[in-house]
């Protein structure tokens, strides 16, 4: 039997893919900071309920301990764990921005670096799989900066960790995803009326996007699709270094604009 270890494994997309895995015949660490949801998942056959707090050194140990104690190799490390801020970045509070950062990149480096025994297991290479998404590849779109930074971090960290674990026959693969029916996307609303409340400047740019955005996620997709997926990153004998699903066509085709032609159509489907 196979294992994987999931951070953000309480969350949609997280929960979805464990629970995906565990079909196929794999054993789950699905590890949160979350401790009533996992609760939920303690009698879930083939999902074992891991607490880590991907911002603590400390608590990525004691959870590197706890299953090091009960297996000795990791078939897959799967990095699911983020958090989504709505903000100018002219504005946006300081230690909001290093929260998000410190869990969306600082997070998935602790936490592949502590695991990494397990994966580099004498028995049999593990993968290891991080999360970025779409927003990861595209331009920095207005009022996403904090989550586009992170991302962008970790597609430059996953490439220089594939470039350097290649060498042990670890593979390294990026998982793009665009939008997805999670909580974090369900979250749009209040996280840009609370944006829109604390601005000086963007407040009426910031309620457009907001009227766009929900507009938007009637089109996002099933977290199935993109467990499928992960699975595959995990199993393929020849597998990518990047998984693109499903990214939004509208943002995509904003990329083949010239950054003139880009910046002012932003201008005026943002400002009008």
């Amino acid at each position: 039997m196979k294992t994987a270890l999931l951070t953000g494994g309480t969350g949609g997309l997280g929960l979805a893919t464990a629970r995906y895995l565990v079909e196929q015949g794999w054993q789950v660490y699905a590890a949160d900071n979350n401790r009533e949801a996992l609760a939920k998942l303690e009698d879930e056959q083939g999902i074992k309920p891991l607490f880590m707090d991907v911002t603590d050194r400390q608590s990525v140990g004691q959870a590197y301990q706890q299953v090091a104690e009960e297996i000795d190799r990791l078939d897959g490390i799967v990095n699911f764990a983020g958090i989504l801020r709505i903000g100018s970045m002219a504005e946006m509070d300081e230690a909001q921005l290093q929260l998000l950062l410190n869990i969306n990149v600082l997070g998935t480096f602790r936490v592949n670096q502590e695991f990494l025994p397990l994966i580099n297991s004498g028995k049999g290479k593990g993968r290891i799989v991080n999360i970025s998404s779409e927003t990861g590849w595209q331009s920095g779109g207005p009022f996403n900066g904090a989550y586009a930074m992170s991302k962008h971090a970790i597609e430059g960290y996953s490439d220089s960790l594939r470039r350097e674990l290649m060498f042990l026959n670890i593979p390294v693969i990026k998982v793009q995803p665009g939008p997805f029916k999670t909580d974090m996307v369900a979250s749009i609303d209040s996280n840009f009326t609370q944006a829109a409340d604390h601005s000086q400047f963007f407040s009426r740019h910031l309620t457009r996007i907001k009227e766009l955005a929900i507009k938007e996620q009637d089109k996002a997709h099933s977290p199935r699709l993109l467990a499928s997926v992960v699975h595959t990153a995990l199993t393929a004998a020849k597998p990518k270094a990047a998984y693109s699903v499903k990214p939004d066509p509208a943002r995509c085709l904003l990329e083949y604009f010239p950054v003139r032609w880009a910046d002012a159509l932003l201008r005026a489907v943002i400002g009008k």
